[in-house]
This record gives structure tokens, C-alpha cells and sequence, in this order.
């Protein structure tokens, strides 16, 4: 599983969960204190809601699943396969939510609903984006799995199991991201409100594009080592 992960799916991995961390943050200070990169929470609002019969927050919380499973349904139209590899079209993608999340800050600043459902779209489209690789199960905009795999890791040590080391390595990174960036949008919300949410679409924006170029980088040395040394040459001799 993340032991047959690349280095550089453990590096997006980690800026991406950063990178959600400041994105829920902001929506738990700012919008109403709902959370926007998962859905567990909303899930559970939603139910109350219906039990009360509180239309208002029964629209805005279905437009957020809604808007969720909307980028999750973009990644696939993008992406059109949940095997990360290079190759992929991951560099538009990350486009694609950095443009969502610019979109919403003047939205927000306007105290509009719309603001709210780019960025849980932008969540669910990298979400979705970082799914799975030689079956192993990666997120970036919630933590239950990282925290599952951790306590099934540590259950298996207490048994005399082999540690999976590299597994739990990578979902205590994936945890950290995810804590480093509410630390760092709590601070950036405070200083700027709703304009916090410039940097983690600056911070996508760029992901996307060192993705592109280590990707033409990682192409352009695989067709260098691809190609025949030892070319024979035509004999000098003559008939």
C-alpha cells in the first residue's frame, strides 16, 4: 500500500491535506461554522435539520453535499481514472480548485451562499483526485482514515505484528498537513478573513504547476534512459 507509493504522491499528499486544513478552517471561523472539506459533519446537520424542519439550513447544507459531489464527478470527468500516476491530468485538475477557490472569496466577502459551495466543490475535486494507487486509500480533506490506519497499525504492533511503518509514516504526515494548515489559516483568517482563502488557491495553483513540470521533468529523463546506447554504426569497410 504507501510503501508502493511514489515520493511524489507522498509529497502532494501532504500539501493537500496543508492545504485543506486552512480551506475548513476558514469555513468553520467564517461561514456559519460549518465545515467545508467533509461531509460527516454536514451529513449530521443536515439530519437535524430535517427533524426540525429548518428549510433554510436544509437547502444551504443539500447545496453543499451537492456542490461536494459535484467537484468529486469534475475530477472524474478530468482525471477518468483513479490509479495515480504520472501522465494524468492532475495539473488541470489542481487548476480547476485553484480557480474555484478565487472565485469564492469575493462571493464570500458578499456573504453569499455561492462562496461556500466553490469551495466545498474545490474539496471534493481534490478528494476525489487523491483516491487510490495499488489499492491503498488516500485523503487529504478529512482525517478518519489517517487516524484509522494509524490505530489498525498500532493494534497490529501490540500483537507482534510487523510495524507498517511507512504506512503510519505517511498518515502522520497526512495528519500534520492537515493540523499545520488549520494552525496557518486560523492566522491568516484572523489577519485577513476572508481573504485568507488567496493562499491556498495560490498554494493549489502552484502544487498544480510543479506537478506539470516534474512530470515533463520525470517524461523527458524516462525517454532519455529508453533510448539505445549502442547504436550500431555502418561498417567502414568497403565491398
Amino acid at each position: 500500500m504507501a510503501a508502493q507509493l511514489p515520493r511524489w504522491v507522498w509529497v502532494g499528499a501532504i500539501v493537500l491535506a496543508c492545504i485543506a486544513g486552512m480551506i475548513n478552517v476558514v469555513g468553520y471561523l467564517g461561514f456559519e461554522h460549518q465545515a467545508l472539506s467533509h461531509l460527516t459533519g454536514t451529513t449530521s446537520l443536515l439530519g437535524a435539520a430535517l427533524a426540525d424542519g429548518d428549510w433554510r439550513a436544509i437547502g444551504q447544507l443539500w447545496g453543499i453535499l451537492i456542490a461536494f459531489s459535484a467537484g468529486a464527478t469534475l475530477s472524474g470527468l478530468i482525471i477518468q481514472d483513479s490509479t495515480l500516476r504520472l501522465g494524468r491530468r492532475y495539473g488541470v485538475a489542481l487548476a480547476v480548485e485553484s480557480m474555484l477557490l478565487l472565485a469564492s472569496v469575493p462571493l464570500f466577502i458578499r456573504q453569499q451562499l455561492a462562496g461556500a459551495l466553490l469551495v466545498a466543490m474545490a474539496c471534493g475535486l481534490q478528494n476525489a483526485m487523491v483516491t487510490t494507487y495499488s489499492g491503498a486509500v488516500v485523503r487529504t480533506t478529512h482525517l478518519s482514515g489517517m487516524f484509522t490506519d494509524l490505530g489498525i497499525g498500532l493494534g497490529h504492533a501490540l500483537r507482534g505484528m510487523p510495524l507498517p511503518l511507512r504506512r503510519l509514516t505517511l498518515s502522520g504526515l497526512i495528519i500534520s498537513g492537515f493540523l499545520g494548515g488549520g494552525i496557518l489559516g486560523t492566522w491568516l483568517f484572523r489577519a485577513l478573513h476572508y481573504h485568507a482563502l488567496l493562499v491556498p488557491a495560490v498554494l493549489t495553483g502552484l502544487t498544480g504547476i510543479s506537478y506539470v513540470l516534474y512530470r515533463n521533468w520525470a517524461l523527458l529523463r524516462q525517454r532519455r534512459h529508453s533510448t539505445p546506447r549502442d547504436v550500431r554504426q555502418p561498417s567502414s569497410r568497403s565491398r
